[in-house]
């Protein structure tokens, strides 16, 4: 899934060095968010980025300094943090350009699709992989299969990384570029050569589906379920925790992506002819995106939460942390008062 593309789903075709609005894809007129949509946008994604900047750095935090062997759970939600970490870095510069169009340039068009894109594959990528840790941790806990999970992590790890940015990189086809000849508004949108410009199309947003959604998705529920089952066959109120924790995860998954990815495949339809085109379910379409990829982006700062303050685990760690920090403070302060003090009484020996 993509959420790069600024808050406009129309398509450009590159023919000798001018842009060409496709007639067969964007037949309604093209023209920047009304004022009071701009601003309730913009307004939404620096919100998110207030919440998701220091949520997932108090996560990172509390994972890396932790003295403890850290399990492939944690190893996961860690990298996940710095993955939405980087989308929330980038959605200051789309807040500007809801309102004021695109005002960085194309190598920053460039650049921030791109790590937004590819930081997005990556979270779910790692939202998948905890699913399945969970699953052998609970269904399959055996001192062997600890230790190769504890091993494999790391290089899946970077496996992920590797493969998040490859999924990425068709957001180099981003340019900036005018809504409108007549219009002095940039946007930040991808630009296709004219003789492959559908097949990129059809091969970018099934990429988008498939590893954004459908497959992430299938690994969640079922490893989630027969870990769901696993734990209903147990005793013990322990259960009942972990059961909320995997509920809640699954809940904000569905509810956060479903709305985007409903609207990107009527969108496919659309342009595939499947759905009749009309300028009045186009422009229905581009204002669902534009609002539904908002939600998404929700999921950046709904991760830290979900994985981190829900679990009891996560907040003894991080009470822990306070505590010693605090102590640490009070243990310096002491020292320098005591240092203090002494070197008071030695100066006032020489007047």
């Amino acid at each position: 899934m993509s959420i790069t593309y600024v808050f406009t789903d129309y398509y450009f075709e590159a023919s000798n060095e001018t842009f060409v609005i496709d007639s067969d894809t964007s037949p309604c007129q093209l023209k920047p968010l009304e004022p009071t949509a701009a601003v309730a946008v913009g307004v939404l994604l620096i919100a998110i980025f207030l919440l998701a900047i220091p949520g997932n750095l108090l996560v990172g935090w509390v994972i890396s300094t932790s003295k403890q062997t850290l399990s492939p759970s944690d190893v996961y939600l860690f990298h996940l943090t710095i993955a939405d970490g980087l989308i929330a870095l980038t959605l200051p510069f789309w807040a500007v350009a809801s309102s004021q169009g695109w005002l960085f340039g194309g190598f920053m068009c460039k650049l921030l699709s791109f790590v937004n894109e590819s930081s997005f594959y990556i979270s779910i990528i790692f939202l998948a992989c905890i699913s399945i840790d969970r699953y052998l941790l609970i269904v399959h806990a055996s001192g062997t299969v600890k230790s190769r999970m504890r091993m494999c992590s790391r290089l899946l790890c970077a496996g992920v990384w590797a493969f998040g940015l490859a999924l990425g990189l068709p957001a180099l086809f981003n340019e900036a570029t005018k809504l409108d000849e007549d219009l002095d508004w940039m946007i930040c949108a991808e630009v296709f050569d004219i003789s492959s410009s559908s097949l990129w199309r059809l091969a970018i947003k099934g990429f988008r589906h498939m590893f954004g959604f459908l497959l992430p998705l299938g690994v969640m529920i079922v490893f989630y379920s027969i870990t769901t089952v696993r734990l209903l066959h147990t005793r013990g109120f322990q259960k009942y925790r972990a059961m909320k924790v995997i509920l809640a995860v699954v809940i904000a998954f569905l509810l956060c992506s479903i709305p985007y990815h409903i609207t990107m495949m009527i969108d496919m339809l659309m342009r595939t002819r499947l759905i009749q085109f009309d300028c009045a379910l186009r422009t229905s379409v581009n204002h669902a995106t534009l609002g539904t990829s908002s939600l998404a982006l929700m999921h950046s700062c709904i991760n830290p939460v979900l994985y981190a303050f829900v679990g009891e685990k996560f907040r003894k760690k991080m009470l822990l942390l306070f505590q010693r920090k605090v102590r640490m403070e009070r243990s310096t302060s002491s020292r320098f008062s005591r240092s203090t003090s002494q070197t008071s009484e030695g100066n006032g020996a020489f007047f």
